[in-house]
């Protein structure tokens, strides 16, 4: 039987996302997250690239936009932090575990685990699922959602950041590692906003400048269309690239641990050059498929 059913699918296609809960068990969950923090224990970040992640427009502008170490990560693992974690020094004032926002942007490629994971044969079976001739793997990244500040997450669209011609070939894998619940930070999505194109694009910008930018806003939506996501742990959202989603800020004693990665449909699809992340010759965008 497969792991995806055919109601999924029509749920998927209605709604621009669908919860399939018990892709990994609660053994692999902690595994991923034992693991992360033993690359946390390690991580060893220059003073000049500790790098706050924000989802708010002008914020993302001035921070990560500006920074070398955020364009330049697509084939590394780097890290995100959280405002408000370090002093006027660039030292942690809370402990490193409890810092970072994120950590990306290819765990997929460098770390067995979540290597293992993302080409699982539950993946790869979603993805046949649906029809996807030649997936590959665009980034990979480890969401934290930290106890009291991890911070909102506006709402936005996927595609925003990873643009394809034509619209459509991206999809979200996010996968619970821990009980994702209303209080502390779920997913809340607007069901079917798939369906209104991309008002707001993130873009490289000229070599020697603020390196991207964002053309266009982001609509105003309304509040009352969203719905809450609540996802058991080892359960995964599957997520259009143009349905509009969003997370409240953490203000609960609990994490809310994620891994979540991106695939394209790469059959008659083209990646934009001026997407933020692009390929490169130490990592081509993998195929998720394997032999």
């Amino acid at each position: 039987m497969d792991f995806m059913t055919d109601q999924d699918v029509q749920k998927f296609k209605e709604d621009g996302y669908v919860v399939l809960d018990g892709l990994l068990t609660s053994q692999e969950c902690d595994e991923l997250r034992q693991r992360m923090a033993e690359i946390v224990d390690e991580m060893d970040v220059p003073e000049n690239c500790r790098t706050t992640f924000s989802t708010y427009h002008e914020e993302q502008i001035k921070t990560q936009g500006n920074a070398d170490y955020f364009i330049t990560s697509g084939d590394k693992i780097r890290f995100f932090f959280e405002k408000g974690v370090f002093d006027d020094k660039g030292d942690f004032i809370v402990p490193k575990q409890r810092s970072l926002n994120k950590v990306g942007h290819a765990l997929h490629a460098y770390e067995a685990l979540y290597k293992k994971v993302t080409h699982s044969p539950k993946v790869q079976g979603i993805a046949k699922k649906l029809g996807l001739v030649n997936p590959v793997i665009l980034q990979s990244m480890y969401i934290f959602k930290q106890p009291g500040i991890g911070g909102e997450v506006t709402p936005h669209q996927d595609a925003t950041f990873l643009y394809t011609e034509p619209l459509g070939r991206v999809m979200g894998l996010w996968i619970a590692l821990e009980d994702a619940t209303v209080n502390n930070g779920c997913l809340w999505f607007i069901p079917g906003s798939q369906n209104c194109g991309i008002s707001r694009r993130m873009v490289r910008t000229p070599k020697g400048t603020f390196q991207t930018d964002f053309i266009g806003r982001e609509r105003t939506y309304d509040e009352d269309k969203f719905v809450a996501v609540p996802v058991k742990k080892g359960g995964v959202i599957l997520i259009h690239g143009e349905v509009v989603h969003r997370s409240a800020e953490n203000t609960s004693e609990d994490s809310r641990h994620v891994y979540t990665f991106h695939i394209m449909e790469a059959l008659d699809t083209r990646w934009s050059p001026d997407n933020w992340l692009q390929p490169t010759e130490e990592l081509p965008f993998p195929p998720l498929y394997t032999k």
